[in-house]
């Protein structure tokens, strides 16, 4: 038979080429040239056989959490990364359960707060928001039963969990009018809604707790750190719901660079007018932070959220020449420069993540 179709001549091919569009004439038949054929109907290459397929988890097997968790690795998108954060979370914890090798053994370091307690340390850091939300409770358990080293938070995931203790926090809405709100002194997160009252209940309880810092500066010449301050606060709030309470009660030491950067600085704020004269010294925590990263077996970061808690543990694990395990939990994006959405791949160029890291 003879072949009607009209073959593209060169400046078509080279059209082709660069992407640009392309009519494609047929035979009278109407059927599809072998060039479109051709672009559409490509044989694929084989995957390697280790590459997982796409599988949900079936339900009419009965709702298994585990097996439910564990189908999210297959899942794909963004339940792939969760099932893989679960993973590096839990050979994080393997690692923690194996022996600390007597060579490792930290008996010589005065400080209980920073001494070494197991094959791998984990640093934990939060932004204030998971505090202001019922994420807390979750917090609150993984300190309160010594399943984390290390605490790097916000001012606000200090003060909001204090605060909590003294008043309630509640559900509201995004879309609340911010003015309505001010002329009602309840103050807005997100969706969530507390009342100022809350604030001032607040500046009641804390300022004594300052003034007695105050007092011991002078008398035993004792200079504070944000670190031994939260620890301090921690002891004195004496409520089983709080994180700085177990914090306190389990030698977790809590870091926060930025302790005046929020209520609780308003309160320090106020207060030096009133009782003038309280230091605070921030370098005793970053040789604390640091020196507990690089005396680490094993080093693990879990980091939900972004800023400056993401970055001071990044940081204290350069010391160390890296982490060996890493988890970041975040919305944000990495292409305006930040750190704060920065990939694991970019903290490994620094020397923040060890390039044996998966």
């Amino acid at each position: 038979m003879e072949n009607n179709l009209m073959q593209p001549d060169e400046e078509e091919v080279e059209a082709l080429v660069r992407g640009m569009s392309l009519t494609v004439k047929t035979d009278n038949t109407g059927s599809a040239s072998a060039l479109e054929r051709g672009a559409v109907m490509r044989s694929s290459d084989p995957l390697p056989q280790s590459t997982p397929v796409v599988q949900g988890y079936d339900f009419n097997k009965g709702v298994d959490y585990k097996a439910l968790l564990k189908s999210y690795k297959n899942s794909g998108f963004q339940a792939t990364s969760l099932g893989l954060a679960i993973d590096e979370v839990n050979r994080m914890l393997d690692c923690r359960e194996q022996p600390l090798d007597p060579l490792h053994s930290d008996i010589t370091e005065e400080d209980p707060f920073i001494r070494r307690r197991s094959n791998c340390t984990i640093f934990l850091g939060y932004t204030s928001n998971m505090v202001s939300c019922g994420i807390r409770d979750s917090i609150r358990f993984l300190v309160e039963h010594k399943m984390v080293d290390c605490i790097v938070t916000t001012a606000g995931g200090v003060e909001e969990d204090l605060i909590k203790c003294l008043g309630d926090t509640y559900v509201g809405d995004f879309h609340l009018d911010g003015r309505i709100l001010r002329d009602k002194a309840v103050n807005r997160i997100g969706n969530l809604l507390v009342p100022n009252n809350n604030y001032c209940k607040f500046e009641d309880w804390v300022t004594p707790r300052l003034d007695a810092l105050l007092e011991e500066q002078r008398k035993e010449q004792k200079i504070w750190s944000p670190s031994t301050i939260i620890e301090r606060l921690g002891k004195e709030i004496d409520d089983p719901t709080s994180i700085l309470y177990w914090a306190a009660k389990n030698q977790i030491p809590i870091f926060c660079p930025a302790l005046t950067d929020g209520s609780l600085g308003d309160m320090m704020y106020f207060h030096s007018y009133k009782n003038p004269g309280l230091i605070v010294d921030i370098l005793q925590d970053v040789k604390r932070v640091n020196k507990m990263a690089v005396r680490a077996a094993n080093s693990g970061m879990i980091i939900v959220g972004g800023g400056i808690v993401k970055h001071h543990i990044c940081n204290a694990n350069l010391m160390r020449n890296g982490a060996d395990f890493s988890v970041f939990i975040n919305t944000s994006s990495e292409f305006d420069g930040s750190d704060a959405g920065a990939r694991p791949d970019e903290a490994i160029s620094w020397g923040k993540i060890k390039k044996s890291a998966r």
